[in-house]
């Protein structure tokens, strides 16, 4: 996909009509394209919304984006952040534009998204043995020069598995051995000499190619400081055994990938201590969820804590709900439930109520439990709650925000919508 095709793809989402399919967005903007009721420029509170709507901060995304690139580059690495977060294309425009060497990915369909809005760089987190998938991505390998798709292998049968579904095609898929962050953990192989074994066999196979090494810190069990950077100790010292091996040879960089959101510090330390390898090193970081960040699960394990001379991202995230009933001084209702809020994590938190125009803290007003559609609310005599309300929430793990909201409104400090955001799940 050329870049101008590309260009057209993201603008065919402002095309698009407003209709029932995406909640929250103001019911006489039915009719409407997304990019007609973008330049009316509505105000979140006073232009028509209904509520549940979830917004996302204009400043906090692009303080976010800013911050991680500023990041990267300051600590010589590439960044592919991970995609599944928010599945927008929009969002994976602007990361790039921030930066990006590409987008990390988990399953085919999201390659899919990914290719139909002209991302040409994947990393595909996961062994891929789904054949009709291989031979989709392997067509795509061969129709486009620019298209860069690199996936993990873990096992031998994988690699015998990939092999079979690629025969025939005419450039080789690139796979980087998955190290296992320690026994008892998610994917990704046990040990050293597994790995070896895994290596030979893409040796073997005439339709790979193997390009380098990752894995995933975030599942080193019982992580902490030390336990995550012995293990990042460990896939760097794999990567420089390969190589030395002469298992790169026809690799033209060698790849080392690692980071989620949590320890991308550690990830940050280590690979600046990676040796002079026979070939450049691309040191691949795949955190995702800073893109909105969040007000609970990452603001407490987001490595700016421990480093805050390196600055601190932002949660962009608020999900806008109306108090519909208050049955009781210590309890209230809003509109807005499991269907709507993440809960994976955490609960939401309250934290900011709206009367006449007029914004003040959440003092007193926490969620103790979601139903499908209602968030319940306990209220302390201090809390001054009305039914009409608009209680903002913050949300906890954007993986699960995200997913639940096909058109997202973003706003100025103001309320000003200046975009609406598309997912794909």
């Amino acid at each position: 996909m050329t870049a101008d095709s590309a260009t057209e793809s993201l603008a065919r989402l402002a095309a698009e009509r407003v209709d029932h399919r995406f909640k929250g967005l103001p019911p006489d903007a039915d009719g409407l394209t997304v990019g007609e009721l973008a330049a009316q420029r509505r105000n979140l509170f006073t232009g028509g919304f209904a509520t549940p709507v979830l917004a996302l901060s204009a400043e906090r995304l692009e303080h976010n984006l800013k911050l991680m690139e500023t990041y990267a580059d300051r600590h010589g690495l590439a960044f592919a952040p991970h995609g599944k977060t928010s599945m927008a294309p929009q969002l994976f425009q602007r990361q790039i534009e921030h930066g990006a060497w590409g987008i990390t990915l988990a399953v085919p369909h999201q390659v899919r998204v990914a290719r139909a809005f002209g991302t040409r760089r994947v990393f595909l987190a996961n062994e891929l043995v789904d054949a009709a998938a291989l031979r989709w991505i392997s067509a795509g390998l061969d129709a486009d020069p620019e298209f860069r798709f690199v996936c993990y292998v873990d096992s031998v049968r994988g690699v015998e598995l990939m092999d079979a579904a690629l025969s025939g095609a005419r450039r080789p898929l690139d796979v980087v051995v998955e190290l296992a962050a320690g026994e008892g953990a998610r994917t990704g192989v046990r040990t050293e000499a597994e790995c070896a074994a895994v290596a030979d066999a893409v040796a073997g196979a005439r339709s790979l190619r193997l390009v380098g090494v990752a894995g995933y810190e975030g599942e080193v069990p019982k992580a902490d400081p030390e336990r995550v950077t012995a293990w990042l100790r460990r896939l760097v010292a794999l990567a420089t055994d390969f190589d030395k091996a002469g298992r790169f040879t026809d690799a033209d960089e060698i790849v080392v990938s690692a980071g989620g959101s949590a320890w991308f510090d550690a990830v940050a330390d280590v690979f600046a201590e990676i040796p002079e390898l026979s070939r450049p090193v691309l040191k691949l970081l795949r955190s995702g969820a800073y893109v909105s960040h969040d007000d609970g699960h990452y603001r407490k394990l987001t490595p700016f804590n421990r480093v805050p001379e390196e600055g601190a991202l932002e949660p962009a995230f608020r999900l806008w709900t109306q108090v519909v009933s208050r049955p009781s001084a210590g309890q209230a209702f809003v509109n807005a439930g499991k269907r709507d809020a993440a809960y994976d994590l955490d609960l939401p938190f309250a934290q900011v109520i709206r009367r006449d125009g007029a914004e003040r803290p959440a003092t007193g007003v926490s969620v103790t439990a979601l139903s499908d559609q209602h968030a319940w609310l306990s209220t302390t005599p201090e809390a001054d709650l009305e039914v009409g309300d608009w209680v903002g929430l913050g949300l906890s793990h954007p993986c699960t925000s995200f997913d639940k909201w096909p058109l997202i409104p973003v706003a100025e400090a103001d309320g000003t919508v200046v975009d609406y955001i598309r997912t794909f799940f």
